[in-house]
């Protein structure tokens, strides 16, 4: 029976028309993004009723909760590709094996993290960027956070390696479960117990924990095809993990660069006041809100590449990157153009303050304007990272956020102040295409060499 079934998910991953497989892979992804952008949305409004250095307060905090994803990434989508391709090898415990010791690894960085974030709660949330206005309400909002941090990390590696099993429903039921409880704990914590600030904390803490016990049963009692248990982590080697960290250190560097990015956008705001670094938080979850159902497709595409890779269907990897660049291309393009026009109306959404509303309308034509480079550089960074081309992938993963955003910022605003902050990361974004198109370029002739070299083996 359980032959069959893997029998069927091998046939699956490779011969459904690869079109529909990948926007069956991908809505699950899509609707697990919008839930949880639409909760990230929700809690900004609640809390922006807070007053503005309260919603100062949610950028403070979405920097550091970008490091938990880091971390998150780095172990599940280091095993997740791995556990993709070994599934594509018909391989199940090196599956299983990779499966297990992502899992406890990001568990136990995620505790590491948690107890030194504890000791040091003072000193962290001023590093990320906080006013001494802002830091009260920061520092109650991340203690929760804080104390979630393992759970939330490792929840975040299994719902990666859901996804790269070609199991993404199962993940989006562990996440819409979390976002929705999420969602209404925050109006019955904050305003009916009237625990303020400190609710939307107990809320997102309590949500996650829920979520990581609903993805883990998946795991537990067969509904997956790799398993995650301390038997399988032990018989491990080292060398396991270097390759699950060296696969996911891209994924790692990136999360990781857009919370160094985030934690020095709030620090050049900050100069200009509780307002700048309202509007500039705002404007980031709107922005990866509108994105995210192309961000859903991606990584719908990302298990595809990943087991076709390592069932050698090379025509197929290359169908489905087509496939996903052209889908998410008018896809962005149609939610720029919405941007552009309502970002007053979407920025007011969040605070009602002119001087919010002004920065950060801006800031959002700006960025939707400049998302027309996303596709490319986004959809090529997710093939090379999934089929382990993991030295081109990093390379991308450092570009967008890290090589070219952070001395922009600092030039830019040098130049020209306030402004200058609003326009570095769009022309971050612009300046990396041409760069993601030639990494495109050169991918594709060694894959059409290894292509090559395989089909006369098998001659």
């Amino acid at each position: 029976m359980k032959t069959n079934k893997t029998q069927s998910q091998y046939d699956k991953m490779t011969r459904t028309p690869i079109n529909r497989l990948i926007l069956s892979l991908s809505v699950p992804a899509i609707i697990s993004m919008l839930i949880t952008n639409v909760y990230n949305l929700v809690d900004t409004a609640f809390v922006g009723t807070l007053g503005t250095s309260a919603s100062g307060a949610i950028g403070i905090v979405f920097g550091f909760m970008s490091i938990v994803q880091a971390v998150g990434f780095l172990f599940g989508q280091g095993a997740g590709s791995i556990l993709s391709r070994a599934l594509g090898e018909k391989n199940k415990e090196k599956a299983s094996i990779n499966a297990s010791v992502g899992f406890f690894s990001s568990m136990l960085f995620g505790l590491i993290i948690s107890v030194i974030g504890l000791v040091f709660i003072d000193e962290v949330v001023m590093l990320l960027g906080s006013t001494v206005t802002i830091a009260p309400f920061a520092k109650t909002y991340v203690t929760y956070i804080l104390i979630a941090t393992p759970f939330m990390s490792s929840g975040l590696t299994m719902n990666n390696l859901l996804r790269y099993e070609g199991k993404a429903a199962l993940g989006m039921v562990g996440l819409m479960t979390g976002a929705v409880l999420n969602m209404a704990g925050d109006p019955i914590l904050m305003f009916g117990l009237n625990m303020g600030i400190a609710g939307a904390g107990v809320s997102t803490a309590l949500s996650q924990f829920i979520s990581w016990m609903i993805l883990l049963s998946f795991f537990c009692v067969g509904k997956t095809e790799s398993r995650i248990s301390l038997r399988f982590a032990l018989k491990a080697k080292p060398a396991v993990f270097a390759e699950i960290f060296t696969t996911g250190f891209p994924s790692l560097l990136r999360q990781a660069l857009n919370s160094l990015a985030t934690v020095l956008l709030n620090a050049q705001c900050s100069v200009y006041g509780d307002a700048a670094v309202a509007a500039m938080s705002i404007v980031s979850r709107i922005f990866f809100f509108a994105f995210s159902v192309a961000l859903g497709i991606g990584q719908g595409y990302q298990p595809v590449a990943a087991f076709n890779y390592g069932a050698k269907k090379f025509k197929r990897l290359r169908d489905g990157y087509r496939f996903t660049l052209t889908l998410n291309q008018g896809i962005i393009i149609f939610a720029g153009i919405l941007l552009c026009v309502f970002a007053n109306e979407l920025v007011a959404l969040f605070r009602d303050d002119p001087e919010v509303i002004r920065i950060g309308a801006h800031a959002l034509r700006l960025q939707s304007i400049a998302g027309f480079a996303l596709p490319v550089c986004m959809t090529t960074e997710m093939l090379m990272q999934s089929t382990g081309k993991r030295l081109g992938a990093t390379l991308m993963s450092s570009l967008r956020s890290g090589l070219l955003f952070i001395p922009m910022l600092y030039i830019f605003t040098a130049l020209r102040g306030l402004s200058g902050i609003q326009e570095a990361q769009p022309a971050s974004l612009v300046l990396s295409l041409p760069v993601s198109i030639a990494f495109a370029v050169i991918y594709f002739k060694r894959l059409a060499q290894e292509e090559a070299a395989f089909n006369s083996k098998i001659e």
